[in-house]
């Protein structure tokens, strides 16, 4: 019998904001995501703001039985947060959580997809 838990689980990591609506896109991109790959938990972390930040995530994916977490910085620039912040971030949560395979991904704004899809929103 198939486990009801997914062994991984993809983290959406935004900076946060005090304006509620701020969420609205980083919540759409999860709920893309858990249509399209439903054996996958996702969820969205923030880094200052808005809560859930991404300890509490990473605890809740862990007392979960997940294996396996990518954190995915939903960031356009790769700024301190994305080169610095985040990395030491992650870090300790390896320490913390020994038993799950945490990945870092780059920026989304790094990826030549998403520039070229940008670039065609502004060219319409």
């Amino acid at each position: 019998m198939p486990s009801q838990t997914p062994a991984k689980a993809v983290v959406l990591f935004a900076h946060g904001s005090r304006d509620p609506l701020w969420r609205k896109p980083l919540e759409a991109v999860a709920a893309r995501i858990a249509r399209e790959a439903p054996d996958v938990a996702v969820r969205c972390a923030y880094l200052e703001l808005t809560e859930p930040d991404l300890p509490a995530v990473a605890a809740e994916l862990s007392a979960a039985g997940i294996e396996a977490i990518t954190v995915v910085p939903m960031f356009l620039g790769a700024g301190k947060h994305a080169r610095e912040d985040l990395p030491l971030l992650v870090e300790r949560l390896r320490s913390e959580h020994p038993r799950i395979a945490f990945s870092l991904q780059p920026p989304v704004g790094e990826d030549a997809r998403l520039l070229d899809l940008l670039a065609r929103i502004a060219l319409e």
